[in-house]
């Protein structure tokens, strides 16, 4: 379980928490509310893919891209326009799975896949604690051997 948790709030824009994704090379990362409880699961396809659309406000950040559109994409200049004021809230999985630090590491390891989950948030008392992954779920695997 790692406890130094990147982690966004619902207001935050998508352009932000692209960046710091990318800054940290992570995947995801929990979406919390004023009381650090978790309200959503931010994934790096959430800023990528909205409905098999490139959502292109991160693509321009992360990737640094200058667009010049023709005027006969005005439709999607505006479209483009209005993403670039998207929220996390916007765009987030809301009411994830999480795990408490009780949970075994089979429970976490089989909820994770059942779930098709990469990383799930670690609550106590409804509160985000830690995130683990499935990295950290390996290296209890391996720590335990056979």
């Amino acid at each position: 379980m790692t406890t130094d948790v990147l982690k966004f709030r619902p207001e935050d824009t998508v352009q932000a928490a692209g960046e710091a994704m990318a800054a940290r090379s992570i995947g995801g990362a929990p979406v919390v509310d004023d009381e650090n409880r978790v309200v959503g699961m931010l994934r790096d396809d959430d800023l990528i893919v909205s409905d098999v659309r490139l959502h292109m406000p991160t693509v321009i950040s992360v990737l640094g891209a200058y667009l010049e559109l023709p005027r006969q994409a005005s439709r999607f200049d505006k479209e483009v326009r209005k993403a670039v004021g998207a929220t996390v809230g916007d765009v987030m999985t809301p009411d994830p799975k999480t795990c408490s630090e009780d949970d075994t590491v089979e429970e976490v390891a089989t909820a994770l896949h059942e779930h098709d989950m990469s990383r799930m948030p670690v609550v106590r008392d409804g509160r985000l604690v830690g995130i683990v992954s499935r990295g950290d779920i390996l290296k209890e695997i391996v720590k335990k051997g056979p």
